[in-house]
């Protein structure tokens, strides 16, 4: 038996190091080779990545490698091993305030990168706070980072090519409270979306705004479950953008009843002409994917990142699609960055379809607050 486990640790080291590691209830992340066989059928979800993580961003950088990035606690929490299903929030938020990086040539081997920006590099310096959401971006000659929470937000820019400080703030404190930022670029124009959602460009130094922000809503409206006035926004927060063709797709995150922390954590979309809209209908992107952020690898197959985001551990997969979730928080993500493939079609009338290949995500729940058509 020794023998075959120091075989296997030969073979897979990942594996077997994660497994050996991991508190009680976390399950390892997927073998290389699943992985890779994964990426190739593009029809089911990969557990890429162990390790306490929401939002998971991923981006492919100018060295055709994958990026990796999110809300993490600060490297050696010993919380990651016990209390591994931490929500993140409240007073015993395992939240750190420091972005971590990770790089990688496959999505299954991950290199650490350490912490190329604190809230040491940021404008606002007092101790104690903490880094929620980052993103970075690729601007062509230097990178672009941005992160909450709203009142500590910040927009920084490295000094050169190298993912790395020094940061310079360009905005600094008059980039103002900004929720769950996310850059989109357009032709030769940044934007900042906020606040699920508003938009607004920026200059090419990034120093100001250089029109109002506009109010991204999907045309329609759907019942308030609290009884209030109806509710005409997408989501209330983890938006993004992407273009598919020359439509603007509007992304935004929400729980499937509409209610905080009740239900799964979900995609939600909306497609116009323009970027500033108007926008069509609110349509149902993924089940479990809130806050997730869509990319493509290098053969221009589109992803989508999910995490784990609820108040119990993660349920099994078997027979999700028809289970109920609206007592509380409830996801089938395991601790760790997993992705889920996407079909995005251009349609001929010239509207934009997204769904998710995995069964598993691909439709609403019975807790779903809003009816789509399926």
């Amino acid at each position: 038996m020794k023998k075959f486990l120091a075989l296997l640790m030969l073979t897979v080291p990942s594996l077997i190091c994660s497994a050996e590691n991991l508190p009680p209830g976390v399950q390892p992340a997927m073998s290389p080779t699943e992985i890779e066989a994964g990426l190739k059928s593009h029809d089911h979800a990969l557990y890429i990545k162990q390790g306490w993580i929401r939002d998971p961003y991923i981006t492919l950088g100018p060295d055709d490698l994958y990026y990796l990035t999110g809300t993490t606690p600060n490297p050696g929490d010993p919380r990651e091993q016990t209390d591994p299903y931490n929500i993140g929030l409240g007073k015993d938020s395992i939240v750190g305030s420091t972005v971590q990086v990770w790089r990688s040539k496959d999505l299954a081997d991950w290199e650490y990168l350490g912490t190329p920006f604190t809230l040491k590099d940021s404008w606002y310096q007092q101790p104690g706070q903490l880094v929620w959401a980052p993103e970075i971006h690729w601007l062509g000659d230097r990178w672009a980072l941005v992160h909450c929470p709203a009142q500590k937000a910040n927009l920084a820019i490295s000094a050169g090519p190298e993912l790395k400080g020094p940061w310079s703030k360009p905005m600094g404190a008059t980039l103002g409270p900004k929720h769950d930022p996310s850059l989109f670029k357009d032709g030769d124009t940044w934007w900042l979306l906020w606040q699920n959602t508003l938009i607004a460009p920026l200059d090419k130094d990034f120093t100001k705004f250089t029109a109002e922000p506009v109010r991204l809503d999907p045309s329609g409206s759907r019942p308030d479950p609290d009884g209030g006035e109806p509710i005409s926004r997408i989501g209330h927060e983890g938006a993004t953008m992407i273009k598919v063709g020359n439509k603007y797709v509007h992304i935004g995150t929400a729980w499937s009843t509409d209610l905080g922390r009740k239900g799964s954590y979900n995609l939600y979309y909306c497609v116009a002409n323009k970027i500033t809209g108007p926008y069509g209908p609110r349509k149902f992107l993924g089940r479990f994917l809130g806050h997730g952020t869509p990319f493509q690898t290098r053969d221009g197959k589109w992803w989508c990142t999910a995490f784990f985001n609820g108040n119990v551990p993660p349920l099994p997969r078997v027979d999700i699609e028809g289970r109920d979730l609206s007592e509380t928080a409830q996801t089938i993500n395991q601790r760790g960055t997993t992705i889920v493939p996407l079909d995005v079609k251009l349609l001929d009338n010239g509207d934009v379809s997204i769904r998710a290949l995995d069964p598993a995500y691909a439709k609403p729940g019975p807790d779903e607050a809003q009816k789509f058509d399926q």
